[in-house]
């Protein structure tokens, strides 16, 4: 099993394309691409490499783990989570990047 990654150009955030063709988020609502979904994956991919909105795109593969998606890779889980020690500036904890308002990257 698979899903698609990549960082959305204009914040930096990590997203993932979920069932409808948007990039977001929420790794639980991306998308899984079985066996049998390779070229509907290499359309999308190739769909979003012509926006230019989404960079860094990779394949990653996950497993499911009581419902829940779960990279195989430990990079990736986290990205997924954002990183592992609190980033602060000044002493203030300040929280990871967002897409922008509209919340969404459509291919």
């Amino acid at each position: 099993m698979e899903i698609l990654t990549g960082n959305e150009l204009t914040s930096g955030g990590t997203v993932y394309l979920d069932n409808k063709g948007l990039w977001i988020q929420d790794l639980q609502a991306a998308r899984i691409f079985g066996a049998e979904d390779v070229a509907a994956r290499d359309a999308a991919l190739a769909a979003t490499r012509d926006t230019g909105r989404i960079i860094s795109l990779e394949i990653e593969e996950v497993t499911l783990d009581q419902g829940l998606i779960v990279p195989k890779r430990l990079r990736e889980r986290i990205r997924a989570t954002g990183p592992t020690a609190p980033l602060t500036l000044n002493g203030a904890i300040f929280d990871r990047q967002k897409l922008g308002e509209d919340g969404h990257v459509s291919i």
